[in-house]
């Protein structure tokens, strides 16, 4: 099986700085084979036995803790997946750059109740969209001054996740 590893907040503004060259070699020491990442924020494919998605996320969050001292969340898809997010854009031809659309990989699924919160945040230039374990993030103006910058997500919703935009979203497609 093919997975996609999604690590939260490393190599970003200087925090949770990871070399991905050691972060591969810790994978490879998993047992995971054809490990390979893209750019520097963790994104990286391996191949690996079918093993649920908890085991997974425990075998390398525990690895990463063991070898570089930081709990780093880690959130997984199995490769398919990542073709049916792209698939499932619901904001698709409503955006001029990569910088304007994102993924957030959430790590559980959202109740109703939050997701109806999120959405009624919406402006007309700052709109998402829930399809199971993913929010669809359209950011007209960019994540700078977005609901993702303030914290919403986390503080008000209590979700845990990770956003990618969407060039890189369509390179984990290729990994």
């Amino acid at each position: 099986m093919r997975y996609i590893a999604l690590l939260r907040g490393i190599n970003v503004t200087g925090a949770n700085m990871i070399k991905m060259e050691d972060l591969r070699r810790t994978f490879e020491s998993l047992g995971f084979t054809n490990v390979v990442s893209y750019i520097n924020s963790g994104n990286l494919a391996f191949d690996f036995g079918k093993l649920a998605e908890f085991k997974l996320v425990a075998k390398i969050e525990d690895a990463i803790e063991k070898g570089f001292g930081k709990r780093i969340p880690v959130m997984i898809r199995e490769q398919p997946d990542i073709a049916r997010i792209l698939a499932g854009n619901p904001f698709d031809g409503q955006y001029e750059t990569h910088k304007q659309m994102h993924v957030l990989f959430m790590s559980d699924a959202m109740s109703p109740d939050k997701v109806n919160e999120l959405e009624s945040q919406q402006l007309s230039r700052e709109k998402f969209a829930v399809k199971g374990r993913e929010i669809y993030a359209l950011l007209l103006d960019g994540v700078a001054e977005s609901l993702l910058t303030k914290g919403y997500i986390e503080r008000k919703l209590k979700t845990m996740y990770t956003g990618r935009n969407w060039r890189t979203v369509q390179k984990l497609a290729t990994l």
